[in-house]
């Protein structure tokens, strides 16, 4: 804790994250005090300037801006953690059983690692962001509500984002297995579960936790890709990605509309970025 409250950037990276987080906790109290919500048209005040009752304007559709720009903080952001979160357990889990079983468990988790991470990534995101969810039994009520696009976006990108902390665990698992008390515990018949649990995973927490918080940001930048086609969060519910759509057609009349949601998604992936460069060095067992 010492080492990253004395890497600044770092603690730049927090503040930032702190402010971006409380001003999504923030969006119902702000709402209620201008008086509207993030989704309410207004076909009458297209395009406002910033004023009192709209601090930062209106969009296209009449909806307030900074309205819009809180809720889509809470979309973007809890895709981000959720989806990070759901990649580390995934590869840990390919991880330690690869680096703890060895031979041919580990030889095809390993190349099955690979073979992801040759795919090329957005357009393999696009493809699975356009499969039809009523083709693959799901009744049709469930994938046209708003969360049903959220769980989507997080199985998506979660199925293709473990690969690097696999990868990572695997070879910290692979060098622990040569450790003496890792061979003791071997020795006295410790079953590979409590192998994992006790022995295995503490030791490995540190590549976790700073390939995990570096990944937050890459997952924001793919929601608002996805968002961004039209294949991520669906309007009316707000996201960073999908207001950059909205925008795109008032580009030139109106360039703001592009330039509050791109700014955000540009300072949340450069916090989490600064974050998990000073967990790295906070982390390191090297460092002084």
């Amino acid at each position: 804790m010492s080492r990253l409250l004395r890497h600044r950037p770092a603690i730049l990276g927090i503040t930032l994250l702190l402010l971006l987080g409380l001003g999504a906790l923030l969006a119902a109290p702000v709402e209620n005090w201008l008086g509207t919500d993030s989704e309410t048209l207004d076909l009458m005040s297209m395009l406002l300037p910033p004023s009192l009752s709209h601090p930062l304007g209106t969009d296209e559709l009449g909806r307030d801006m900074l309205a819009r720009l809180l809720r889509g903080g809470q979309v973007s952001l809890l895709v981000g953690l959720l989806t990070a979160a759901a990649a580390a357990v995934l590869g840990t889990l390919i991880g330690l059983t690869a680096g703890l079983r060895g031979g041919w468990t580990d030889a095809l988790l390993m190349r099955l690692t690979d073979g992801v991470i040759a795919l090329p990534l957005l357009p393999l995101l696009i493809v699975l962001g356009a499969l039809d969810p009523a083709k693959l039994g799901l009744p049709p009520e469930w994938f046209r509500s708003e969360s049903a696009g959220l769980i989507r976006i997080v199985i998506i990108i979660a199925l293709v984002g473990w690969t690097t902390v696999a990868r990572l665990v695997r070879a910290a698992t692979r060098s622990l297995m040569q450790q003496d008390f890792i061979r003791a515990a071997q020795a006295l018949g410790v079953p590979p579960r409590r192998m994992m649990l006790r022995h295995l995973l503490p030791n490995v927490a540190t590549p976790i936790i700073v390939a995990t918080s570096l990944s937050v940001g890459n997952i924001i930048l793919l929601e608002s890709a996805l968002s961004f086609l039209g294949l991520g969060v669906q309007p009316p519910m707000a996201s960073w990605g999908n207001m950059l759509t909205g925008a795109l057609q008032q580009l030139f009349t109106a360039p703001m509309l592009a330039v509050w949601p791109g700014s955000l998604i540009f300072l949340t992936v450069l916090s989490f970025n600064l974050l998990g460069d000073g967990l790295q060095e906070a982390l390191d067992p090297r460092g002084q």
